[in-house]
């Protein structure tokens, strides 16, 4: 999938030393997304908006907030995060993700 007529933000987003690194656009349609790389480790992120979280390549386990449990979401797979929550990740190899946010 490939997005037409994009406007990209120069300056990367980095989280966790660098560890997790992502570029957002906006689509020609003013949507929010990113693309992004996680390395191999174990992460939490706050949401502000309703995330959907589309796996392009790896695997990633999944918990929400209020979750007691992980899930895992490979290749092809995706998630959504609600607005205004948390949630933890693990990878165990490198994985790219594509997030689209729901303002």
């Amino acid at each position: 999938m490939e997005f037409t007529n994009a406007r990209i933000v120069k300056k990367a987003n980095v989280y966790y030393d660098g560890k997790v690194t992502s570029r957002t656009i906006y689509t020609e349609t003013g949507e929010r997304k990113t693309l992004g790389i996680i390395l191999p480790g174990e992460y939490q992120f706050g949401t502000g908006a309703e995330e959907l979280m589309e796996v392009l390549s790896g695997e990633m386990e999944i918990m929400r907030q209020n979750e007691n449990s992980y899930t895992s979401y490979k290749e092809g797979t995706s998630f959504v995060v609600p607005a205004n929550s948390s949630f933890k990740v693990i990878v165990k190899s490198i994985a790219d993700y594509c997030c689209s946010y729901r303002d």
